[in-house]
């Protein structure tokens, strides 16, 4: 019913930039918040970035100054500059929101992408 689909990981210089997308689709009525989590192996699942319906956006201190998140509608963004390599990980995306389920009711729902690895090595 619903689907997230990111774009745009790869591997980049330390010092680099990268810009990931994130298209959420389907039976969606509205979106809440989006944002990116990003894990690697062994550890938890962490937060990038976050925004909310009304821009207001979220980070860690790991992350602040570097990153920026930004939405389109249905669509999140992440502008990564300044990559360290302690920044590699698989990138998700993910989305709170309501969407009409086979019945047609309003049904609120969290949804992820399937992850996007990024690399940053020279």
């Amino acid at each position: 019913q619903v689907q997230l689909v990111e774009s745009g990981g790869g591997l980049v210089q330390p010092g680099g930039s990268l810009r990931l997308s994130c298209a959420a689709s389907g039976s969606i009525l509205s979106i809440n918040v989006m944002g990116w989590y990003r894990q690697v192996p062994g550890k938890e699942r962490e937060l990038v970035a976050e925004i909310g319906s009304r821009g207001n956006t979220r980070y860690p201190d790991s992350v602040k100054g570097r990153f920026t998140v930004s939405r389109d509608k249905n669509t999140v963004y992440l502008q990564m500059n300044s990559l360290k390599p302690e920044d590699t990980a698989v990138y998700y995306c993910t989305a709170d929101l309501y969407y009409s389920d086979y019945k047609g009711l309003p049904t609120a729902g969290r949804y992820w992408g399937e992850g996007t690895l990024v690399t940053v090595s020279s």
